[in-house]
């Protein structure tokens, strides 16, 4: 559940700075993230468990929602800011995904959260794409700088 609200939170932020900036990387990645929400609702219906899916930059995660209500009010400042909300939100993506994965042993659920680890790794090469286009660049806050170095100097991936 945590996952999908996660997701969740990555598409309704870059729905928002898409509103907002415009940029093609809100605006590609964005569905990316629909792709992602219905694969996790995908294993929810699998197996059965119910779940509800709130309104547009509402969560029932407390943590989720406190991310959400800052990116929303930092992602205004500046297209380099929203770009770094992209990393960030990526960076936790990437974290929270391999936390979940050694917490499993069900393949289908791995099947799942790699994949979706894969279209973060891709979705953190474009947002330091724009960053290192305007200058700027990211610290990442959440994987180490050995795997964010890995990650952000390698080719985009195949993710299935």
């Amino acid at each position: 559940m945590f996952i999908l609200e996660e997701e969740k939170l990555a598409r309704d932020t870059y729905e928002f700075l898409d509103k907002t900036w415009g940029l093609n990387q809100f605006a590609n990645i964005k569905k990316s993230e629909q792709t992602h929400i219905d694969a996790i609702e995908n294993l929810l219906k699998q197996n059965e468990i119910s779940y509800t899916i709130l309104p547009e930059g509402v969560f029932s995660n407390d943590e989720l929602q406190a991310h959400y209500n800052t990116f929303k009010v930092d992602g205004v400042k500046s297209v380099i800011d929203a770009l770094k909300i992209g990393a960030t939100i990526e960076d936790l993506d990437i974290k929270d995904l391999e936390d979940f994965v050694l917490e499993t042993e069900n393949a289908q659920i791995i099947n799942v959260y790699q994949s979706l680890q894969c279209g973060s790794r891709n979705h953190l090469r474009s947002f330091m794409n724009g960053l290192d286009k305007n200058g700027c660049t990211y610290t990442p806050q959440f994987i180490t700088q050995d795997e964010f170095n890995s990650i952000v100097n390698s080719s985009n991936e195949q993710c299935n």
